[in-house]
């Protein structure tokens, strides 16, 4: 009987240690301590969404003026009704450009 306690005690002891660990790991504590500054938590969520914010607005600048710089490639070759529809989108968009609007 005393032999299977120590072993459970021993199982018990094993179990805890794990689970001290993978609390360590996932940083718990760090995360109660921000929840309980909403100030700090407010100012990283902040400095994130801006971040991403302005990752979104350069990645679609790039983005359009690689599709822009494709459409003007396209033109040049000359093909016959997308041609005509792809300079009708790009004098627009040029036009857009230089008034600013």
């Amino acid at each position: 009987m005393q032999k299977r306690t120590a072993e459970l005690i021993e199982a018990l002891k094993i179990k805890i240690d794990e689970l001290s660990l993978n609390l360590e790991r996932m940083k718990l504590a760090e995360y109660v301590e921000l929840l309980n500054n909403p100030k700090r938590l407010l100012l990283i969520n902040f400095i994130s969404g801006l971040a991403r914010g302005l990752g979104i607005a350069v990645g679609f600048t790039i983005l359009g003026a690689i599709v822009l710089s494709i459409m003007q490639r396209i033109v040049v070759l000359n093909l016959p009704v997308v041609s005509d529809f792809i300079a009708t989108i790009v004098r627009l968009v040029q036009l857009q450009l230089e008034t600013g609007v």
